[in-house]
């Protein structure tokens, strides 16, 4: 099949999905996968095997996403109910305001998420921003969204977040200059499409709290858990995953103690050390018994199913798109174009990102079309940061449907499909065309 059939199917397949999802209101999972099954035998893959790309996608997905969610929605919903929440709530409302509110949960999800992948971010802070739009701090989209830019401006352009990371060893980017490159890019991404953009948009979409966060026994209270109890408990799996993060990069690979890190700072073992201590420092000493907690945990696990189903057909319909050699066909497409390395890198990030979703898959594969050409540049590690930069922006503008964290600001969030267009959509391209752009003037002064 040729490169433009490829891109054609593809681009024809997602139009589909739109469809369904949108017009036909057939359920997200059904739709995803009836797609990714069109999609395959479209592209001209062996009936055989679609099945097989299916259970692989599925499983690839879940594998990660459904510990992750499920322990992270049994810690949140934990700090909930017991009132650590709304403490933190609290206690950020006073310092900055109630009329400063989104600025404060794009700050912390800017922060909070280095060392995670980001639906461990978003499992973990969710609540903190329910809490807030609880006591007055603002409107669900104007605050939900001010911390997904956070943690999505994060996840594109700051070391040691997993994707950035990746692109900069793969390419031999200097890691000093993409820390502050990253940085550079990240302040005006973050304060266009976090406070600024949430604060437009939240006047156009409006939705009430999700059902199961709309009261809490400790609005009116006063026997909450201490804010630094509170951040305590959030801060320790980041402190888990930040030391083998960083700690694991001055010790030697194989040895005992790298093997250690690995797995403390796995995201797996560090949600579950936070639940267990979240179990007893919020629960137990709190005075509440074992089955209490149990029954807090159990009521966790069912919202908390709907989002694991939901990002794993995501990953059906990606892995269709890969194995049909969509990515390939693009990149042999754009490479003969003349184009900036760092735009080129840039279009590549993007055009990957619109058609297989997943952000840290569209960095990996603009990285592995970008490097052949780089060689023959002769490019310093300035300029390769550069390029890692716009290679972060161009992997996460456009959002949509096929991507797991298009499901999780819809579903955390209460969002229509459309409405997750309006506002998710729009504030990750903000982020990534900001970012980009930026990466094209520092790389004009290497």
């Amino acid at each position: 099949m040729s490169d433009m059939s490829l891109i054609m199917t593809a681009a024809g397949s997602i139009v589909l999905l739109l469809f369904l999802v949108m017009k036909a209101r057939l359920h997200a999972v059904v739709s995803l996968i009836l797609v990714s099954m069109v999609a395959g035998l479209a592209a001209g893959m062996n009936p055989a095997d679609i099945a097989n790309t299916i259970q692989k996608g599925m499983g690839g997905t879940l594998g990660f996403v459904a510990v992750v969610v499920a322990l992270g929605a049994m810690f949140g919903k934990v700090m909930e109910v017991t009132g650590a929440l709304d403490r933190v709530a609290q206690t950020l409302l006073g310092k900055f305001g109630a009329h400063r509110a989104s600025w404060a949960m794009a700050l912390t999800g800017f922060v909070c998420a280095l060392p995670l992948f980001f639906d461990v971010a978003v499992v973990l802070l969710i609540g903190v921003a329910f809490a807030i739009v609880r006591r007055g701090g603002g409107t669900v989209v104007k605050i939900g969204i001010a911390l997904l830019a956070g943690i999505a401006t994060c996840q594109a352009f700051l070391i040691p977040a997993p994707g950035p990371i990746l692109v900069a060893s793969q390419l031999g980017a200097d890691f000093g200059y993409m820390i502050l490159f990253g940085l550079i890019a990240s302040v005006p991404a973050l304060i266009l499409a976090g406070p600024l953009f949430s604060s437009f948009i939240s006047k156009i979409v409006d939705v009430p709290l999700p059902e199961d966060a709309q009261n809490s026994i400790h609005d009116h209270g006063d026997n909450l858990p201490s804010f630094g109890l509170a951040m305590g408990l959030i801060g320790l799996p980041l402190l888990l995953i930040g030391l083998k993060t960083i700690v694991s990069r001055f010790v030697e690979a194989g040895s005992t103690l790298h093997n250690w890190l690995e797995f403390i700072g796995h995201p797996f073992t560090a949600i579950l050390v936070a639940c267990l201590a979240a179990f007893y420092l919020l629960g137990i000493r709190r005075g509440l018994s074992r089955d209490e907690v149990m029954n807090v945990c159990g009521s966790a696990i069912q919202p908390a199913g709907v989002i694991i189903l939901v990002t794993g057909a995501g990953g059906v319909f990606k892995q269709v798109l890969v194995d049909s050699g969509v990515g390939s066909a693009l990149g042999n497409m754009l490479a003969d174009s003349g184009l900036p390395v760092v735009a080129l890198a840039f279009i590549l990030a993007a055009a990957v990102r619109v058609i297989q979703g997943s952000a840290t898959v569209a960095m990996l594969t603009a990285c592995g079309l970008v490097l052949p050409m780089l060689e023959p540049l002769g490019l310093n590690g300035a300029q390769l940061a550069a390029v890692t930069v716009a290679i972060g922006g161009g992997a996460i503008v456009l959002s949509h449907v096929n991507d797991s964290g298009f499901w999780l600001a819809n579903r955390y969030l209460g969002l229509t499909e459309k409405q997750t267009l309006q506002t998710w959509t729009v504030m990750e391209t903000i982020i990534g065309t900001t970012g980009g752009i930026m990466a094209m003037i520092i790389y004009s002064f290497l």
